[in-house]
């Protein structure tokens, strides 16, 4: 069992967000205690990370002796994403968190939860499906490595924007989370002993009862408003973090 009480998290994007957007995940990150008891980072929490042999992106560097400091206290869960799967051993062995490129399985409380940031599953486009499995091929990964970091870290800089779906427009935004939810009950069907699927990717908030005791939770972006969610054994909630005020108190649990 990793905890009584989730904190989850996820789409951060930073690197590409606005500064003040880390500086609030960074005070986040030190309420977390206050708010539960385990913590789960789903996927996108930067725009681009690769663990390297060597070197420490110097972007993620506040935030990476952030997490180091917090797992002292208590565990914490990190899933990958579509622009930070290549995490390597870095966050297990420097960090001291769990890290899955694809899916988490863990319980909280009574209740079991698979986290999936959710890119490369229900994408409509051919061109966005081939490129998810280019990206996420060793071989890419491979070649990348033989880089200079330096050069490539640049060269991210310069495709971003040319090799993602960056889009901002609601109605794409919304037809996402349809499909995205539409996976989520086709996922529980599957898996009967699973009573919270938590997803990403599409930077829509969602709490959804699919069945009794039964949930799916996208916690939406931490970038549009500092969003996260809270779930326990027996169910879920939306928040929205304000670095200034106290943070919310601890969900009650059975006992």
């Amino acid at each position: 069992m990793l905890g009584q009480s989730l904190v989850v998290v996820s789409d951060a994007h930073l690197g590409a967000a606005p500064p003040a957007t880390e500086g609030a995940l960074l005070s986040f990150l030190e309420a977390v205690p206050d708010l539960g008891d385990c913590l789960l980072v789903n996927g996108d929490l930067f725009d681009f990370w690769f663990s390297y042999a060597r070197v420490i992106p110097r972007r993620g560097f506040h935030v990476a002796a952030a997490l180091a400091r917090l797992a002292r206290r208590l565990p914490i869960v990190m899933v990958g994403g579509n622009h930070d799967r290549w995490g390597g051993d870095f966050w297990e062995r420097e960090v001291g968190a769990r890290f899955e490129p694809h899916r988490a399985t863990f319980e909280v409380g009574r209740r079991r939860v698979a986290a999936i940031h959710g890119d490369g599953l229900t994408e409509p486009k051919l061109r966005a499906s081939l490129l998810h499995r280019a990206i996420n091929h060793p071989i890419t990964a491979a070649v990348y490595r033989a880089i200079h970091p330096e050069i490539g870290l640049r060269l991210v800089d310069a495709l971003s924007p040319h090799l993602g779906d960056h889009t901002m427009d609601a109605t794409k935004l919304r037809h996402a989370a349809v499909r995205q939810h539409r996976w989520a009950v086709e996922l529980l069907a599957r898996e009967p002993d699973l009573g919270l699927i938590v997803m990403g990717h599409t930077h829509q908030a969602a709490l959804a009862d699919l069945a009794p005791d039964r949930q799916y939770l996208n916690p939406g972006a931490w970038f549009d408003g500092f969003r996260y969610a809270i779930a326990t054994e027996t169910g879920a909630e939306l928040h929205q973090f304000s670095p200034a005020a106290p943070p919310p108190p601890l969900p009650a649990v059975p006992r």
